[in-house]
């Protein structure tokens, strides 16, 4: 059996390893609340002690197999962090797994530039306390660099193709698989080409980092071609929309002159009650033929944000498809959101599907969507009928859903979006058979 000396330094570096993983983690997850994070660290400090056991389990077991050691080893500990991240974060596994292993890449990128510069150093300051101190430094100043640079933004933006979690999931395993391959052939490079060999680990680095970056753009143009051909297709519906009320109003005055004579004899005719009758049908049937259409043709038009405008054309085509009655306000022109507009979309894709899906379970559904500017804020609010009992703590659940479990989002992915932006509030009611959603998002300074 090794040592205990052994036992206290192995377990020393998997702690060291652990931070340097932390560390790295916020940068490729883009997060914005890193308190709220450093938090939930306590937990995953306990993950070096599991690590040394399964060390030493696997020691006990194949003592002479110091590869197979090594890459058992590592995959516990990425499956362990990967636990870790899908509570801290609340995401689901592949996607928690793909962000630990992008943070473990650069980690041993960070171990071999640390490395090169030992080499530099004299051999007196080669101590494993002293480089574990280095690298947790160094992990610490790159990750703020990346950062910066906003990687995780572009790395965030890849997680997000969702149909293709999964292929780049293994994908960055297998980067970081060969990365640790390339870490484990150190034992056999001669020292006088240790430094071109850790420069090349570098290098490769940087072209992974290159090709996540180069994805996420590959994946952004895509989502935005597509989302200019919907917004084509719903322009293309809401000018036919237009032009429907076109034709209604050449109806309605080719008519016009036959119905004010009908109107005035009946005015001559001293038949005051039919004349009110009249006049009330002639306002319903504007209304019923009208009035709606040009009401929602006005709220629909003061959306300025071509995505929005989009979205809620293509939700309200649904719920008219599937007999949903739905009101739609928005008094004054909604030009900008002051967040990202796809986490906005997001968000409101959410909120309109749970109000529609709800209200089918009313005799009469219905949903009503209000956006309002005031001042410095937008205010959203979608309200549906809903009659049946909501438990406020499994509502926010992952697969929580009033058609039962594993059914609907349960809002939880529209926390976890909200929980990046420090300049949204919401509101969440029940009462009276009417379930009330309230987002409001306020100017950044």
């Amino acid at each position: 059996m090794p040592p205990f000396q052994d036992f206290l330094i192995g377990f020393l570096d998997t702690l060291t390893g652990h931070l340097v993983l932390v560390s790295y983690l916020l940068a490729v997850t883009d997060e914005q609340n890193i308190w709220k994070k450093l938090k939930k660290l306590p937990l995953l400090l306990l993950l070096p002690l599991i690590a040394i056991l399964i060390s030493v389990g696997l020691y006990a077991v194949i003592p002479e197999f110091q590869i197979l050691r090594y890459f058992i080893f590592s995959i516990a500990a990425l499956i362990l962090c990967t636990l870790w991240v899908m509570w801290a974060w609340r995401w689901d596994f592949w996607k928690a797994f793909a962000a630990v292993c992008m943070a473990a890449i650069l980690q041993v990128a960070a171990s071999a530039l640390v490395q090169i510069l030992f080499l530099m150093l004299p051999s007196a300051l080669e101590v494993d306390i002293a480089a574990m101190a280095v690298i947790l430094f160094f992990s610490i100043i790159t990750a703020v660099l990346l950062k910066r640079l906003h990687f995780g933004s572009w790395f965030q933006l890849l997680l997000e193709d969702r149909s293709g979690l999964r292929r780049t999931a293994m994908l960055i395993l297998a980067l970081e698989v060969s990365m640790e391959t390339f870490l484990v052939l150190q034992n056999g490079v001669q020292r006088q080409y240790l430094a071109a060999y850790y420069i090349s680990v570098v290098v490769l680095v940087f072209v992974i980092i290159g090709l996540i970056v180069y994805l996420a753009h590959r994946f952004d143009d895509s989502r935005t071609l597509q989302m200019q051909r919907d917004i084509i297709a719903q322009q293309q519906l809401y000018e036919q929309s237009l032009e429907d009320i076109r034709r209604e109003v050449r109806a309605f005055r080719h008519d016009y002159k036959n119905l004010l004579a009908g109107l005035s004899q009946q005015a001559e005719d001293g038949k005051l009650c039919a004349l009110r009758s009249t006049l009330s049908e002639l306002d319903a049937d504007f209304d019923r033929h009208l009035g709606e259409k040009i009401q929602l043709s006005v709220q629909i038009g003061n959306l300025r944000i071509p995505q929005v405008r989009s979205l809620l054309l293509t939700k309200l085509a649904d719920m008219q498809k599937r007999g949903v009655e739905y009101r739609l306000e928005v008094l004054y022109p909604v030009e900008n959101v002051s967040i990202n507009v796809w986490d906005f979309i997001r968000c409101l894709g959410i909120l309109l599907d749970n109000a529609a899906e709800a209200s089918l379970d009313a005799e009469q559904p219905w949903v009503e969507i209000i956006l309002l500017v005031q001042r410095r804020r937008l205010s959203l609010r979608v309200s549906n009928p809903y009659t049946n009992a909501i438990d406020p703590e499994k509502m926010w659940e992952e697969g929580w859903s009033t058609k039962g479990a594993g059914r609907g989002t349960g809002l939880s992915s529209y926390q976890r979006i909200l929980e990046n932006y420090s300049n949204i509030s919401t509101y969440t009611n029940w009462d009276s058979g009417v379930f009330v959603q309230e987002l409001t998002v306020e100017d950044r300074l």
